[in-house]
Formats: C-alpha cells, structure tokens, sequence
C-alpha cells in the first residue's frame, strides 16, 4: 500500500523575486520524500493576516508582522527580501519635496507591512490609506490619491506610469541606520516536528541556490509573475531581492531586522519586543 504524501504548504506573493526563489520548488527540481508541496500565492498582507491563523506550514512575511505571529513561527535563515540602499518608495502624480508628500494621505499595501512600519519610522505623524498594492499606481494616476508607498516591481516601472519619485525609504534607512533594509522573510511553523522543520528549510534553500545556479530558466519561470515588465526589468527585479543575502542572513542582516523591530517597538508599532528565533 502506498504511503500518503504529507501535505505541506507553502505560501508566497504572486511577484517575481518569490516565483525564482520558489521555481525549483514548484516544478520538482528539488524534492522532499514524504512531502508533497502546495502553493498558495497572496499579496503579502493577506498572507500577514492568514499566518496570524496558523494557516501555512511555511509562509512569507512581512518582518512588520513577525512580532504578531512569533508565538507560532520561527524564522528561517533564508528567503529574506532585503534591500542595501533601496526598498519601498513614495511616488507622486507630480515633482514635490518629501516634506510635502509625508504632508499627504500616502497609499500604502498594508497596515503590517514593513514598508508601512518603515515609513512610520521615517514620519511618524504621517497619514496612510490601504489600497491593494497592485492598485497603487492606478489611484496614483487616476487621482484618487497624490502619492503612494509602492513595493515589488513597482519600484522599476513607476516612471513609465508617468509618476515621480519622492523618497526611496531603502536609501533613507542605510543613511539612517548604516544597515540593509529587511522586508520580508519566511518563516516555519513551530509544531512541526524539529526534523520535519530542518528538512523543510534544507528543500526551500536548495530550491534558491537552483535558481541562482539556473539563472536563464528559473528567470523565465519567474517572468510570467512580473507584471508589466519587460524581460530585462524581470531580471533587474530578481537581481535586487534574491542574491546571497537571500540564501542567508549575514551579520548585518540579522542586525537589521533586530533594529527594525526595535525601533518599531519604541515607536509603539509592534505590541511587544520581538523574539528573533532563527531555525537554522
């Protein structure tokens, strides 16, 4: 009698960077005997708001939200979108000083997101309005709001929507801090069995390297989740968020997030000071 497969699933946003990071994955060129993988793709606030369920085994998150859900999930030490020197930026209809965009209602994909907590950290009397983050650029354009907060790949095509940068709160936080940006990681659940949580994290890191080892394949894969860009923009895209930090926090990494979480916590945007809990 066959043995039943384990259902374990594995919940990412529908972007780029997740989709090259996940390739291997998703089409069995790395493996889990015993497990059998779902995928179950969401803009990243809802998977926030899901992992405060318990839904997924292993899920992406925002490091905003980790202090929410560190009672359930450890972290792994890959996986991390992180950004040296850029990250989230706040565009406008129109040229304007920072001053007066933080002085706007500024559009933002998620109250526990990090690019939200990073912007707070950045203005803290500032006001925001959630708008799915694919429907940034059009209530930019088509004025229901004058700026906005944008993540994943509107970060390269804003420009050819007719926009303009105000603030890229990547390069404010290195000036800030002297430290990389962490924006999302992944995390495991922690009633999984110990053995079961290594093996998981070993199959997700290989899944990585594959990509970054078959770069042409994986990024023509991953071309199909980058919405509206271009072949060259896709690969910049990746380029940006999955690298070697992606396959391993270093020292600066894991600085970062705990002084991401620390400020957040100082700033009363996180309930309680986080409990960093790395798996491997």
């Amino acid at each position: 009698m066959k043995k039943q497969l384990q259902d374990i699933k594995v919940a990412h946003s529908p972007d780029s960077d997740d989709a090259f990071m996940f390739y291997a994955l998703a089409t069995n060129k790395v493996s889990l005997p015993g497990v059998k993988f779902t995928h179950v793709l969401s803009d990243i606030e809802d998977l926030n708001r899901r992992a405060l369920a318990g839904e997924f085994e292993i899920t992406a998150i925002s490091f905003h939200a980790y202090p929410f859900l560190q009672d359930n999930y450890r972290l792994l030490n890959h996986g991390g979108s992180v950004g040296f020197g850029y990250g989230p930026m706040i565009v406008a209809s129109h040229p304007m000083p920072v001053e007066e965009a933080l002085s706007k209602t500024i559009a933002i994909a998620g109250e526990r997101t990090t690019s939200a907590l990073v912007l707070r950290l950045c203005s803290p009397q500032v006001k925001t309005m959630v708008v799915p983050f694919d429907q940034i650029i059009p209530a930019i354009t088509e004025g229901k709001v004058e700026a906005g907060l944008l993540i994943h790949e509107g970060q390269l095509t804003y420009a050819s929507a007719g926009l303009h940068k105000v603030l890229d709160l990547g390069r404010w936080w290195l000036d800030s801090t002297g430290l990389p940006l962490p924006l999302g990681g992944n995390v495991v659940r922690r009633d999984l069995p110990e053995a079961l949580a290594q093996d998981l994290s070993r199959v997700l890191k290989a899944s990585i390297q594959y990509g970054l080892d078959h770069r042409e394949e994986a990024l023509e894969y991953a071309h199909q989740f980058a919405r509206d860009m271009d072949a060259h923009l896709a690969d910049q895209f990746v380029g940006m968020y999955v690298n070697d930090r992606t396959l391993a926090y270093g020292d600066d990494d894991k600085r970062a997030i705990a002084e991401l979480l620390d400020r957040a916590y100082k700033l009363g945007a996180i309930p309680h000071p986080a409990k960093l809990d790395y798996l491997d």
